[in-house]
């Protein structure tokens, strides 16, 4: 594995295939693990038309099966043409220790390793990071997880904005998983719903992820400079003496604040906190003492603060809500779901930025939205106007080697041709 710094012109971006050594050792090793079976190597071809088609090598008496699982695929289904229905339950058995092959999904990549038709190895790709490795050995089925390996560049992104940030992601040829990341870096400064503007700018340097030559997805993003309504922000990744990593600014001050300026990205504000609204179903006037999210029905949500779980459940005019208590007084109320996010119930503690339900119209709404409320000490507050408090710097015992990886990290954003007013 390798990081490099791609010098890059605006909206571009110049991949450069890479010799993928570690693979190739992996399957020369295959290779040995097989050669006394001594016959003539082939490598199969998926038979589902949207799989891309393998890559050609030269294995003894090795096929080596690619494909993606589409929809009702089953450990059964994809093993019953090469083992015995009871060996099929064996190594579903034996995986469940380690992950359970019931929790296969629609989407993942996987490969099986056949010889003579038998089926000799597998693996699933469990998530970005993990595989589960399935192999035979002097007859026996061993199961193991293990990181995927990635060719990993360290390159720079940069773009303008001229209508939101996933456009410009997408406008300089990457993936929308980049516009989650940029925005959960700056959502304590930045509120991505309301305070973007044409002409703001960004400058990611971020670690890419190839498989097989092809992007595969992100990495860590070492720095980041966004520049929103003539205001730069910089963001440097520091991982402290304890091992915990988070994002601070140029100076140490840690990018983190007591809570989210928003619980949801890429929405529009519908309705904001005042004394006298119009209500749409009441056909009144009635205070609004919080702010409408206005998002397609199934919009992820997120606390905006650590806390625990003090109400959950239904009720005529709120529909699906929660209720979580933070420290210091502070309250905040999510409204009007469509469902909650697996796993909350009542006295769960969750962290900020956990996913804790998707935006619906359940209660009294007129389309899909969230209504979000802020308490302290039970004196209702306008969430757009109220200043959270910071987290804790970089320890000071820390800050002549963070000072010199902001240098390190600084020349390697300005020395790319990207966008280089950002500075």
């Amino acid at each position: 594995m390798r990081n490099c710094l791609n010098l890059l012109k605006t909206c571009q971006r110049e991949i450069v295939p890479l010799f993928n050594f570690k693979k190739y050792v992996f399957y020369l090793f295959l290779a040995g693990v097989f050669f006394h079976f001594g016959l003539q190597s082939v490598l199969a071809l998926n038979s589902d038309k949207d799989t891309p088609k393998a890559f050609s090598i030269s294995l003894p008496d090795i096929q080596i099966v690619k494909g993606v699982v589409k929809r009702g695929d089953t450990a059964s289904s994809l093993f019953n043409k090469y083992l015995p229905l009871k060996t099929i339950y064996e190594i579903s058995r034996l995986s469940s220790d380690v992950f359970s092959l019931t929790h296969i999904r629609k989407g993942q990549s996987y490969k099986i390793i056949l010889h003579e038709n038998s089926l000799v190895g597998f693996e699933y790709e469990i998530d970005k990071n993990d595989r589960l490795i399935v192999q035979k050995k002097n007859g026996i089925f061993y199961i193991n997880q293990a990181p995927i390996e990635y060719d990993v560049d360290l390159e720079v992104v940069s773009s303008s904005i001229s209508s939101s940030l996933f456009e410009a992601i997408r406008k300089s040829g990457e993936k929308s998983e980049l516009a989650w990341k940029l925005s959960d870096i700056f959502a304590w400064d930045i509120d991505f719903i309301r305070d973007i503007q044409s002409g703001d700018q960004f400058k990611v340097l971020v670690e890419k992820r190839y498989q097989d030559g092809q992007l595969a997805g992100y990495g860590k993003i070492k720095a980041a400079f966004f520049m929103n309504k003539g205001t730069l922000f910089k963001a440097f990744l520091h991982k402290d003496l304890n091992g915990v990593s988070g994002y601070y600014d140029e100076n140490g001050k840690s990018l983190q604040k007591a809570f989210l300026k928003a619980p949801l990205v890429f929405s529009r504000i519908s309705s904001k906190f005042t004394k006298k609204r119009f209500h749409p179903i009441f056909k009144e006037y009635r205070p609004h003492p919080g702010v409408d999210y206005a998002a397609p029905k199934g919009t992820p949500i997120k606390t905006v603060g650590d806390g625990v779980i003090t109400q959950i459940g239904y009720n005529k005019g709120m529909g699906n809500y929660i209720n979580i208590r933070h420290s210091n007084g502070y309250t905040t109320g999510y409204n009007h779901m469509c469902k909650f996010a697996r796993g909350m119930k009542k006295n769960k503690k969750i962290q900020q930025g956990d996913i804790i339900g998707y935006v619906g119209m359940t209660g009294y709404a007129t389309g899909p939205h969230l209504d979000f409320r802020m308490r302290k000490n039970g004196k209702l507050l306008d969430p757009l106007k109220h200043k959270s408090p910071s987290a804790n710097p970089v320890n000071p015992d820390e800050m002549e080697q963070f000072l010199a990886k902001t240098i390190e990290l600084s020349e390697k954003m300005v020395s790319s041709h990207k966008l280089a007013a950002l500075k």
